[in-house]
């Protein structure tokens, strides 16, 4: 496997990364609970679990 000769510069490498940016977040109204979440994320709302507008798992007390 080809190996570099020298070592990139720390400019060389910032000009590679100016093309990543931070994307904005999608978010959801969920049909049951009604809350704003993030899309394709589960969210808990009052003790509960929720994906899809479904209950996932609840917070129950250990014993």
């Amino acid at each position: 496997m080809p190996n570099p000769k020298r070592r990139h510069s720390q400019q060389r490498s910032a000009k590679r990364r100016t093309h990543y940016i931070a994307e904005t977040v999608t978010l959801s109204k969920d049909s049951i609970t009604g809350e704003t979440h993030v899309r394709h994320r589960a969210h808990v709302s009052e003790g509960k679990l929720y994906y899809k507008g479904k209950v996932v798992a609840e917070n129950s007390p250990i014993k």
